[in-house]
């Protein structure tokens, strides 16, 4: 197939404000998930799938989020000295090669296809390259952009991410109209952004992993605000299908955590924190304590 995937975008411009206060003085990526940031999850993701290059789409007020990359000298120092090998370790992963990360600034939020099309310049025109939504946390066996990548080698295409939501709750997200289903592969009619209710085409939901074709961003350029007045990525791939190139959909295996609202994140808490083992025995005990507390209350 053609051009290895070797770029991905993160779309980090968001203001949090479901999270507000905390998001006053940090950005809502850098919020802890049990001990590491959401956007070093998203990292490791793309680095698993053999992404090399990372360009990041901010906005005014993101000063934390491009520090956190940037080696710490002192605290590398520090821990070197008192032989904290294990932290030091830890600490090599959140450190970036000059040059391996890009940050470009969206001045205006309208929405998530603006932010794609904001990184045109860092994309060369036979380039194609991944999306990944940090607030989108997903736990699996093998990472998920992984998954979609080793698929992506097969198929070529656009892909997106996929899975079965609830019909009540399709009109949240974007949803595929299915032309063929093949199992774990989907091959896509077209796809619709917010449906209203009752008119979703599948219950399958796109969800934030993306592989895209350069020609996506072409369709950017033309396009006019869509759903709720902005810029909408789905109008742009859908744009594929009508020009006559296939775009998929992939139904991942692993589990979601939508960390862009608090229960998501509350509940990605607890799955990824039960994950691990120094904390496993004591912090399930103390669930099913509360479990049983409230029980007791009712």
């Amino acid at each position: 197939m053609g051009r290895k995937v070797t770029k991905a975008l993160f779309p980090v411009a968001g203001l949090g404000t479901r999270f507000l206060p905390a998001t006053k003085s940090i950005p809502k990526e850098i919020m802890t998930l049990v001990d590491r940031p959401l956007i070093q999850y998203a990292i490791d993701e793309a680095r698993a799938a053999g992404i090399k290059e990372f360009i990041f789409v901010t906005s005014r007020g993101k000063g934390a989020l491009e520090d956190y990359f940037d080696h710490a000298p002192e605290l590398e120092n520090s821990l070197r000295k008192r032989g904290k090998d294990e932290l030091l370790e830890t600490l090599k992963n959140t450190n970036m090669d000059s040059g391996a990360i890009a940050y470009i600034r969206q001045h205006k939020a309208l929405g998530l296809g603006h932010a794609v099309w904001c990184a045109r310049r860092l994309i060369s025109p036979n380039e194609p390259f991944a999306v990944i939504l940090p607030d989108d946390v997903i736990a699996a066996e093998k990472p998920c952009l992984q998954q979609m990548v080793e698929a992506y080698d097969e198929l070529g295409g656009s892909m997106v991410a996929a899975m079965e939501v609830p019909p009540e709750l399709a009109s949240a997200y974007g949803v595929l109209d299915v032309k063929e289903d093949m199992g774990s592969i989907v091959a896509v009619n077209g796809m619709v952004e917010k449906p209203k209710d009752g008119t979703a085409p599948s219950n399958l939901a796109v969800i934030g992993r993306y592989i895209l074709s350069p020609k996506v961003l072409n369709n950017l350029n033309k396009i006019k605000s869509g759903a709720g007045g902005e810029i909408q990525l789905t109008d742009a791939i859908a744009a594929e299908i009508e020009e006559g190139r296939n775009v998929y959909g992939y139904r991942f295996r692993g589990q979601r955590f939508d960390c862009g609202s608090k229960a998501g994140f509350l509940q990605a808490t607890v799955a990824f924190g039960l994950a691990r083992e120094e904390l496993q025995k004591e912090f399930s005990e103390y669930l099913r304590h509360m479990v049983s507390l409230q029980k007791a209350a009712q």
